[in-house]
């Protein structure tokens, strides 16, 4: 069965049909307003989500579906202690497709081992989000016209954000692409996404600490916040949440046609006065958003019986291999199977989070 879990479950040629597909539906709607006619969408939501939510939601009804689910995990039995397999094997009988969210890292991959219908990864923890990576991405090709050549920064929280390395995967995959990875030391990119998917493929990248330094050779700004609910420290969070702001001063410095992206909910990271200013298109993300995931519901009830792309790392179950993570889902799903894999250089990892073992 198709699942999204990663964005690299996508080819590029399919990313490519999926944008064809969403600017279709932006320019002639009524043409999609019965597809999903009979259909139904479920969104479990184990965490706080405004905007993803809402656009896996109104992309169902635009479509003429309906849609069921749950808000937050105190709305649903996970309150009661209730698995996610267990939850995902109840609720995959009641509907389509689900699109799901949650707090630990891997537990979408729980979930599709439990289900009868379509998951679809609606972020997972600090791990991956490869819908808003689909919105991402629509909006560079609107904006930019193509996804080769460019170079990204990606300011913030990069060890936590979930966005940040689901396009990081994404963009690795076009020529002549280059990174710019913008944050303090204590929230860099994460070893496992630096190394598979920027140093084994050769890619040119930087590490700076100093947006002012960084800004004026980028064709797109990624800004992030710092997320004070992936801490387990707070003074930590208190000390780093304030590290970037984008304001009028620093877009002097930056090309006439770069873009400002943001995944969004932002807190004080981009002054709303650069709302005003062309190269902001983080709003124009949202609507991109919505699109593509009237485009992927589409794809993955088409292709529903269509098996999943084959998993390029070699998993085996190892019972003494413990994750360290307390992010990951192995922490709290009872009697999970301890399943690992090996990258290239032989290094053990986590099979849910990536987590080095």
């Amino acid at each position: 069965m198709r699942h999204l879990l990663n964005i690299l479950d996508l080819t590029t040629e399919e990313i490519n049909e999926l944008i064809t597909t969403a600017l279709d539906i932006e320019e002639n709607p009524e043409k999609y307003s019965e597809s999903c006619k009979g259909k139904i969408l479920a969104t479990l939501f184990f965490e706080p989500s405004t905007r993803t939510r809402l656009s896996f939601e109104t992309a169902m009804l635009s479509l003429g579906g309906s849609v069921a689910g749950v808000s937050s995990a105190s709305s649903s039995s996970a309150s009661k202690g209730e698995s996610v397999s267990d939850t995902v094997e109840v609720v995959s009988g009641y509907v389509n497709i689900i699109a799901m969210r949650h707090p630990k890292e891997g537990a979408p991959y729980v979930a599709k081992r439990h289900s009868l219908v379509p998951i679809v990864n609606a972020g997972d923890g600090g791990h991956y989000h490869p819908t808003q990576t689909l919105a991402d991405l629509m909006t560079i090709y609107k904006k930019k016209g193509t996804f080769e050549n460019l170079t990204i920064g990606l300011c913030g929280d990069l060890k936590y954000g979930r966005t940040v390395h689901s396009l990081i995967e994404a963009m690795s995959r076009y020529k002549g692409v280059k990174f710019c990875l913008i944050s303090p030391e204590e929230l860099s990119l994460p070893d496992f996404v630096k190394k598979e998917y920027i140093k084994d493929k050769g890619i040119v990248y930087e590490e700076v600490s100093s947006l002012e330094e960084a800004i004026s050779s980028l064709d797109v700004l990624y800004m992030t916040r710092i997320q004070k609910e992936r801490f387990l420290d707070e003074a930590e969070y208190e000390r780093l949440k304030d590290s970037y702001v984008l304001n009028e001063d620093k877009m002097k410095s930056a090309k006439s046609d770069m873009i400002v992206l943001h995944p969004l909910p932002r807190v004080n990271e981009i002054s709303v006065k650069v709302d005003e200013d062309d190269r902001a298109c983080y709003f124009l993300q949202t609507r991109c958003g919505k699109l593509m995931r009237m485009a992927l519901i589409l794809k993955l009830l088409k292709e529903k019986n269509e098996p999943e792309r084959a998993d390029t790392r070699k998993m085996f179950v190892d019972p003494d291999k413990i994750c360290k993570n307390p992010h990951c889902i192995v922490t709290s799903e009872q009697e999970i199977e301890r399943s690992v894999y090996k990258d290239k250089n032989c290094i053990t990892h986590c099979a849910y989070c990536d987590s080095v073992i």
